[in-house]
């Protein structure tokens, strides 16, 4: 069963558009598809569960069945939360598996694209408007510099663009897994607890949807406390707080690590044309976010404090900026 999102995706450009495009959003849990018409306007995306499908091909016909389009799809760019390396494309975080060639043909496409779900992130960011992001902490973008995208969801996607004269090149990376590194003793001794049951204690054990309650469970644990079974989303809910504490310590440790891992992405990309945070855990905290550790612990870099204090840091509000994204590599606008 799908639903209709009430925003379509603007598209001023259809360069890159010959015949009806598709675009998706393959995630670990919903897929989100969309046609882009020729002369670039595109339709209100629709959602689709994955585990209604057998698979990703199923998924994309039962939505083309519901759209009924004047004329099927001659080019499609699919974004997937997936290391993109070869012709076989396999889910992070759900079975889902599938050729890019095989589904090409299955689909009668001219030209598939497959990249991964926070490089189109990344690249949907020049297309952002200013009512589209919320500024947290100082700092100012410098032009044709690199940008950074951090993104924590169901797992923490991190990406890269980088603007040129031709449009620019993202980079997709597996940066959600680098090892995460404690910043306080409160941190040292919940990651040393964590590294007692996992094999690796990666950032996004502690920065994602799952991470929240790895942090929650591991304060309760350390406190001697029984932990009750909160989903991400009561953990972040302040009418939780009162009522059990170590949630509301816990999104006040997610903003801070957050903050760590987003300074490193910073430096290692010297994206001084901002830090971009995109994904659905912090767009729905984003008062508290504002307020949290996250900016001072950003800048928190000893010799390079002052190099990254110039860096701007925004929350993206505006929904599925990964369709966005989709739809300016579908139109060559990137």
């Amino acid at each position: 069963m799908s639903s209709v999102e009430d925003r379509a995706i603007p598209n001023p450009t259809a360069k890159g558009v010959s015949g009806v495009g598709l675009i998706g959003d393959i995630g670990a849990t919903n897929a989100r598809f969309s046609l882009v018409q020729p002369g670039g306007k595109a339709s209100p995306p629709h959602v689709y569960a994955l585990n209604d499908y057998p698979s990703l091909p199923d998924a994309i016909e039962a939505y083309l069945r519901e759209e009924k389009p004047p004329e099927k799809p001659v080019q499609a760019v699919l974004a997937v939360a997936s290391p993109v390396t070869g012709d076989q494309v396999t889910l992070t975080n759900h079975p889902w598996t599938f050729s890019v060639k095989a589904l090409r043909e299955q689909l009668g496409l001219r030209r598939l694209q497959v990249v991964n779900d926070f490089a189109a992130n990344a690249v949907a960011v020049p297309h952002l408007g200013d009512n589209d992001v919320l500024q947290v902490g100082g700092g100012a973008p410098v032009k044709d510099a690199p940008i950074g995208v951090i993104g924590p969801g169901t797992g923490l996607g991190v990406s890269a663009f980088v603007p040129s004269a031709n449009g620019g090149a993202m980079i997709a990376g597996e940066g959600g897994h680098v090892t995460m590194a404690p910043a306080t003793p409160r941190e040292s001794a919940l990651l040393d607890l964590m590294r007692s049951r996992f094999d690796h204690v990666s950032a996004e054990r502690v920065l994602s949807g799952p991470g929240l309650v790895n942090l929650y469970n591991t304060l309760c644990e350390l406190s001697g406390m029984p932990a009750a079974s909160y989903s991400a989303e009561q953990i972040t809910n302040p009418g939780t707080w009162n009522a059990d504490p170590r949630t509301q310590e816990a999104t006040s440790l997610f903003c801070a690590m957050l903050g760590t891992v987003a300074g490193n992405l910073a430096l290692t990309f010297g994206a001084r044309g901002g830090i971009y945070i995109s994904g659905g855990i912090v767009p729905r905290i984003s008062a508290f976010f504002a307020q949290s550790e996250f900016r001072a612990r950003f800048e928190a870099k000893g010799w390079l404090s002052e190099y990254v204090a110039a860096i701007p840091t925004y929350v993206i509000t505006r929904p599925l900026p990964v369709l966005l994204g989709a739809a300016a590599l579908l139109l060559h606008e990137c």
